[in-house]
């Protein structure tokens, strides 16, 4: 029997007011499969990530996320947002918490783990972003990659089935990018599902199983990056991509 979708798009369409920010999309995501989501500038890619914990919701056709069909009703917003995890371009970490604090918070208040239980799997986690020396600073005393790193762990305190990366490195330094990058490889490597929106090309030839470009609302192709990446591509993927590298 087939395996059920990690996320599945049917003919999903998002407005703003008049503004049709996506058109009847369609995708399918395989558990553990890694996409990479790019295209210019308002293409609706971050929009696209963001359905799919319900931060943006949509107006039509169908969101299936880890088997549940995602609607209205807060509780299946709730039941969705326990098996997602995501990372944003700013790393919003709670400036009065320290990194520890910000790890535990959610799990020991929304999802009711014993304190010693929520702090050792914190520090297993940040020890696996090579975080773990810096759990009693507070955000400010971390660079902006140190910062993405704990983000990242927090996230995965929560244990998700599925990470979205929401331009996780468009914010930071070469130095930083490389670390973050670096991390995020090592949770592809262990089969986690993940949807990111990046323009970091190199991550994405040696990451994802997927890249799916998008331009004004559309997904103008999604294919493998063997495809992406050669003359196989599509002309308007072809374009971007020859952007990029001008501007490198």
């Amino acid at each position: 029997m087939q395996q059920q979708p990690a996320v599945r798009f049917e003919r999903l369409n998002k407005f703003y007011g008049a503004f049709h920010a996506l058109k009847d999309i369609d995708l399918s995501v395989s558990r553990g499969e890694r996409i990479v989501l790019c295209g210019p500038s308002g293409s609706g890619k971050s929009t696209l990530i963001r359905c799919i914990n319900r931060l943006e919701p949509h107006q039509s056709g169908r969101l299936t996320v880890d088997g549940i069909l995602l609607d209205d009703v807060p509780k299946t917003i709730r039941a969705v947002r326990n098996r997602v995890g995501m990372c944003f371009q700013h790393f919003n970490l709670i400036p009065h918490l320290t990194v520890l604090g910000n790890c535990t918070l959610s799990p020991i208040h929304t999802h009711g783990v014993m304190k010693a239980e929520a702090e050792a799997l914190a520090m297993t986690l940040l020890s696996r972003v090579r975080m773990d020396g810096h759990a009693g600073k507070y955000p400010h005393q971390l660079s902006g990659g140190q910062q993405q790193r704990v983000a990242i762990a927090r996230s995965l305190c929560l244990r998700p089935d599925i990470m979205l990366f929401d331009e996780p490195t468009s914010a930071l330094d070469p130095e930083s990018i490389a670390e973050v990058l670096e991390v995020m490889t090592g949770l592809a490597a262990e089969g986690m599902t993940m949807l990111c929106v990046t323009h970091e090309m190199g991550f994405a030839r040696k990451v994802a199983d997927r890249i799916v470009f998008m331009e004004k609302g559309e997904i103008v192709e999604a294919v493998p990056p063997d495809v992406f990446f050669s003359s196989g591509a599509k002309e308007r993927s072809r374009r971007f991509l020859s952007r990029i590298a001008q501007n490198e």
